[in-house]
């Protein structure tokens, strides 16, 4: 039941169809998001409309009945949602990324589908080889033309030449936009990526073909993002004949990024930063940027991580989010280049099945992932590593029974075996890092565990039977929280999702939750029933959305 506390707010007269009772009735109305809602009282009672006349303040009745308007929410479109500007620049229907996760798992399929339907995605290039991700650029080009899409770019902070190269490579193709990840400061890659081709446009308006959408969770780094580019490598690029001269001069009127994400606690790398602390210091520090620098196009701020029910999408966007990006919950459907076992573990996953462990690409600096840890023991074995790592010079310096252990349990084969499989795989990939271990028995072991931790997560994605203990599984506790919503409808069993359907529904429930957040704040009591969305097959939910 809805109770009305307070005077009406105005006056509506009825349609073609009288004012309906009930919570039923209500939850119908709100789920109409391209209506209106009126909350109206008649014989006492609430009702509800989504047609007629309102009139708003004081109205002297003319011949048809007037029933006064106790609370109202106007129509929300899913269009409406998020910041009009972010979705203008990037051509988008929808403010929805589907985010960038390594090792291809956000795929070419996956990428594809999102930006066939009014959204976009980033290609997880980190952790592939240059080959491997030209190959998923050009797929990508020949399916969406001129459809917005992009791919990530991850910060490699032992590998300069890797990331100059995933650079040259986009910049060769064409690609428009990157999501610029785990970057603790401004490399010579990324700025070449923001910097080329700035020009001014026959308007004398200053163009950035080149988009960075940062992904950051720390202020410090977000300042660095939201500053013009550093001169100092500008004046490196411009030294080494990357750039002209009117570019290095252009480069100072533009931030690195035009767009931030700020990334909540998610699954990957993360901070495990609350969301609800995060979003408004970045929104205050945008605000900061916008006023100090006086950019041409304002500077925007979405969010990520938690991002997984319709609540968390609606408090992102009544924050101020420009936009909101996915990733675990994606990981979980069927466009991702994972393993049928890992979409069926994910889809099982509570909140608290989620622990943190070392990072492959950063394992010395002590890096962090966030990872599944119900049906794995990859938390505990990755943990056990680096622990060893930072105790002991050397592999031959750890006791005899804990190396026995690592060489059957972890390795599954002898130290010296397993580093020479690192060995051959780091001379083609970064000579340099060979050349370390042989002089540096302690980095030598570092690199043999980061070979197992790097692996884990290509076990995971194929689906290695003999290795399902060690599978990296990257995840945020946002996916439980999907799963809860989820439980009982078509999205619970991972063989029904699919990108666009889990997309479509988190805005659609974020709009009804937003609406219905409006009716309570002008102080009706909404019934639980009323107010409640379930996922919804994509027939019927653009079916519902276009009523």
């Amino acid at each position: 039941m809805i109770t009305q506390t307070h005077p009406p707010q105005g006056w509506w007269a009825p349609g073609e169809e009288p004012p309906a009772q009930g919570a039923d009735e209500i939850r119908k109305a709100l789920m109409r998001i391209s209506k209106p809602v009126y909350l109206v009282e008649t014989e006492g009672r609430t009702a509800v409309a989504n047609t007629g006349s309102a009139f708003l303040g004081p109205h002297e009745q003319q011949g048809s009945p007037l029933y006064p308007i106790t609370a109202y929410a106007p129509a929300l479109p899913l269009e409406n949602l998020g910041d009009k500007d972010f979705k203008a620049r990037h051509r988008l229907k929808y403010p929805y990324i589907a985010g960038a996760m390594a090792n291809g798992i956000t795929s070419v399929e996956m990428v594809a589908a999102m930006a066939e339907n009014g959204m976009t995605g980033f290609f997880g290039a980190g952790g592939l080889s240059v080959p491997r991700v030209e190959a998923a650029m050009v797929a990508l080009k020949e399916r969406l033309g001129d459809l917005p899409f992009g791919s990530n770019l991850i910060h490699s902070p032992g590998d300069p030449e890797l990331e100059m190269a995933v650079v040259n490579l986009y910049l060769k193709h064409g690609i428009r936009r990157i999501s610029a990840a785990a970057f603790m400061r401004m490399t010579l890659a990324l700025v070449y990526y923001r910097v080329k081709g700035v020009h001014r446009d026959c308007a004398g308006n200053i163009t950035a073909p080149n988009q960075v959408i940062a992904k950051v969770s720390r202020i410090e780094v977000a300042r660095h993002f939201f500053s013009p580019p550093p001169e100092k490598l500008v004046a490196e690029l411009l030294e080494k004949g990357l750039i002209t001269g009117e570019e290095a001069k252009l480069s100072q009127y533009i931030p690195m990024a035009q767009d931030l994400t700020a990334e909540a606690d998610s699954g990957g790398h993360t901070d495990n930063r609350p969301a609800l602390a995060l979003l408004p210091t970045m929104i205050a520090l945008r605000d900061e940027f916008n006023e100090k620098f006086r950019y041409q196009v304002p500077l925007c701020v979405g969010l990520a991580g938690g991002i997984a029910t319709p609540q968390a999408a609606a408090a992102a966007f009544q924050m101020g989010a420009a936009y909101v990006l996915t990733g675990s919950v994606n990981q979980s459907c069927l466009e991702s280049a994972t393993s049928e076992e890992v979409r069926t573990l994910l889809a099982q996953a509570e909140q608290a099945d989620v622990a943190m462990a070392p990072a492959a690409d950063m394992f010395e600096l002590g890096a962090r992932v966030q990872v599944l840890k119900r049906g794995t023991m990859f938390p505990v074995r990755a943990e056990k590593l680096y622990k060893l790592y930072k105790d002991y010079d050397s592999f031959e310096a750890i006791p005899k029974r804990q190396q026995e252990e690592i060489e059957k349990k972890f390795l599954l084969t002898s130290f010296e075996e397993n580093w020479r499989q690192t060995r051959a795989f780091f001379l083609e990939r970064n000579i340099k890092e060979v050349e370390r271990a042989e002089k540096d028995p302690r980095y030598k072991m570092s690199l043999v565990f980061r070979s197992y931790l790097g692996l884990s997560s290509r076990w995971a994605t194929i689906g290695e039977a003999k290795r399902r203990m060690d599978y990296q599984i990257w995840c945020g506790p946002g996916m439980g929280a999907f799963n809860q919503w989820t439980k009982g409808t078509f999205l619970e069993q991972p063989e029904n999702r699919r990108v666009v359907d889990v997309a479509l529904n988190l805005l659609a429930g974020a709009a009804i939750t937003t609406r219905a957040g409006w009716l309570r704040s002008q102080g009706a009591t909404l019934d639980s029933r009323a107010e409640g969305f379930s996922p919804m097959t994509q027939e019927r939910l653009l079916e519902l959305i276009s009523m």
